[in-house]
């Protein structure tokens, strides 16, 4: 049995969300393709997601130094335990699934929170002489990111979402990356039902292999 998080990051409902739509579409196929696995969702908009401020800041710099964590305030401790626990379970799962759209060239702030509780020396890289090292390569992980874009710009120098989220993967072992890119739906409003539905088929494809 593997287990699967499907991370979200979504404001409108699957019925108004084109990548929600397709991540549907792709979840039915997967779990009928693979009924033993476990799906765990993560709503990054209402999962509160502990974002890195003062006290997480401090809480490592105290750490770094040689502090115990029993010694750290009480908000640096549930602060700080939270993003451990978050980085913790990304590095035990075995396939992620990020459904997104693009908000001014990259992703909604609330998913970078999210990706910035999994990138934690210790748990997903750690530190070397020769540069950092992702704790996750050579398990046989595997990344999969549905996106949907108003206009095109996937391939393009103001993409900074879909390759961002590839080379972030990477720096932490997960070297199989894959995406779906649902683009020009406000651009070609006329085409939207189109593209939805070549990414729908995309999407049944990938489930097969993913």
């Amino acid at each position: 049995m593997k287990t699967v998080l499907f991370i979200t990051c979504n404001l409108k409902p699957k019925e108004r969300s084109r990548s929600l739509t397709v991540a549907d579409e792709f979840l039915k196929k997967y779990t009928e393709l693979n009924p033993e696995d476990r799906i765990e969702v993560i709503d990054t908009y209402r999962d509160h997601i502990q974002r890195f401020d003062e006290d997480v800041l401090n809480g490592m710099e105290k750490l770094q130094g040689g502090m115990a964590f029993a010694a750290l305030t009480s908000n640096e401790q549930v602060k700080l335990g939270k993003i451990w626990a978050s980085a913790e379970k990304f590095a035990e799962a075995d396939k992620y699934v990020f459904v997104t759209p693009m908000w001014n060239l990259n992703f909604p702030a609330e998913l970078r929170m999210y990706l910035d509780t999994i990138c934690v020396v210790g748990k997903t890289f750690i530190y070397t002489e020769k540069g950092p090292v992702g704790l996750l390569s050579g398990k046989g992980k595997k990344c999969l990111n549905i996106h949907a874009t108003g206009g095109f710009y996937y391939g393009t120098p103001f993409d900074f979402s879909v390759p961002y989220l590839k080379a972030l993967m990477k720096f932490i072992g997960v070297e199989d990356f894959s995406s779906i890119v649902i683009e020009g739906v406000d651009i070609l409003p006329d085409r939207a039902a189109e593209f939805v539905a070549h990414a729908i088929e995309r999407a049944k494809v990938e489930a097969a292999v993913f």
